[in-house]
């Protein structure tokens, strides 16, 4: 087992974060619980930032929302000087409301529609990430229609495949995310743009993948993203001034994680970009990385309540807690893997083998399968660790489940940061058509 960033376990054998006790907490604002380390959360985007900064002069470091998104989150990514990718109009408008300054957001998204492309030019978004021709053309329309200049990012799908799972792979040649650089799609794409009156091309962004620990992997997308970038100076004079590498780096869930620290990855996909500028004559673009997972992952932790347990003699014992896949949908979906604490009794000797369960109507809900764990009873807690990724943003009303409160604690202090959902909240969309009384 692991603690990260201010974790700790207290006199009481309980688990404290950001200085505030677990057991606490879950008295305070319930269970299921999210509970995001502020300290953690800082710390990892400045790491980015001197990681990055320290090996080439021109970088920015964008925060990627899907990962965990709020408006404090979004706060806390602008003090921290990190701009923002989104997906989504929802996405844009959390970064809105937040008083995020619009200029520094990417726009991204396979299938944005004409109504979030309306809303990011009236919003004044600083780029827009064109994902196929589709889109180019309506954004050019919609553009050419409102008298909007719009700077445009054009993704690329580089053919380079990351060693991850393959849910959540998106460089290789058969994806649904970007224009391919296979029979010269991408090619032809800036070529059209280079024509328009008003887009205005501004570079290149790829991204191979999520939850990726071999560098080896960004280097080589490097590579050949700068030798596009060298084709499209000298055969249509459009220069790369911006070169988004995407993100997709891998941190610790469990003991087969390998979890690198920035500064060995940042070493390494600088000196590819720059060997592969000189190599074509080129200057230095402005260098553009979007950790997500890396920033929010390891800074969340879920705090369940155990309820009933089921013990079945020489074939599996579990033990049931009070959320699931409904709150963590990663281990159904690719069969993510965690680790896990009983968090009022830190201390206690692990020696029995469970699964733990969730308790949505599903075979499949299964958190976490065979841990070794101190014999657990009802009213204990659970701690799954590392879930401040991909947790909250996926949750879901599955079972008509209220989605889980989360915090923000810091030095002693937790703030609600996402107020627990009522059944009222629940249904609040639901009507009731006259003609069934």
């Amino acid at each position: 087992m692991k603690l990260h960033g201010t974790m700790k376990i207290n006199p009481s054998s309980h688990l404290e974060i950001g200085g505030c006790d677990c057991v606490e907490l879950a008295k305070k604002f319930g269970t299921p619980l999210y509970i995001m380390d502020e300290e953690l959360i800082r710390k990892n985007c400045r790491r980015f930032i001197e990681a990055f900064s320290s090996n080439y002069p021109d970088i920015e470091i964008v925060y990627a929302g899907k990962a965990f998104l709020t408006t404090a989150m979004v706060k806390m990514i602008d003090q921290e000087g990190l701009s923002l990718d989104v997906v989504s109009g929802g996405e844009l408008y959390t970064a809105f409301k937040a008083g995020y300054p619009m200029e520094k957001i990417y726009f991204h998204g396979n299938n944005k529609t004409p109504e979030e492309i309306e809303m990011a030019l009236k919003l004044g978004v600083g780029h827009i990430v064109a994902d196929n021709a589709t889109e180019l053309e309506m954004l050019d329309y919609i553009a050419s229609s409102m008298n909007v200049m719009q700077n445009v990012i054009l993704r690329v799908s580089p053919g380079i495949t990351g060693n991850t799972h393959q849910y959540i792979q998106t460089g290789q040649l058969d994806s649904k995310f970007g224009f391919p650089l296979y029979q010269d799609s991408a090619y032809n794409a800036i070529k059209g743009l280079m024509c328009s009156e008003n887009l205005i091309f501004q570079g290149l962004h790829c991204h191979i993948g999520s939850q990726i620990s071999d560098v080896a992997a960004f280097s080589l997308a490097a590579r050949s993203m700068v030798q596009f970038a060298a084709r499209l100076k000298y055969e249509l004079d459009a220069p790369v001034k911006i070169l988004n590498l995407g993100g997709g780096f891998g941190i610790y869930y469990t003991e087969e994680d390998a979890q690198l620290d920035p500064a060995n990855f940042a070493d390494s996909i600088t000196s590819s970009v720059r060997s592969s500028l000189e190599e074509y004559n080129l200057p230095l673009p402005r260098l553009v990385v979007e950790p997500g997972r890396y920033i929010a992952g390891n800074a969340g932790t879920t705090v369940y309540t155990v309820g009933s347990t089921k013990d079945i003699p020489s074939v599996r014992k579990f033990v049931f807690v009070d959320g699931g896949m409904a709150d963590n949908p990663r281990p159904a979906l690719y069969n993510a893997k965690y680790q896990a604490a009983v968090a009022n009794r830190m201390n206690g000797n692990s020696h029995e083998k469970v699964t733990l369960a969730g308790k949505c109507c599903e075979s499949g809900d299964i958190l976490i399968k065979d841990i070794e764990l101190p014999p657990v009873c009802q009213g204990d807690l659970i701690a799954i660790f590392s879930t401040g990724a991909y947790n909250y943003s996926m949750a879901s009303n599955y079972n008509r489940l209220p989605k889980p409160a989360a915090v923000l604690v810091n030095k002693g202090k937790a703030d609600l940061i996402v107020r627990r959902e009522s059944y009222d909240d629940v249904i609040r969309n639901d009507i009731i058509p006259e003609r069934l009384g």
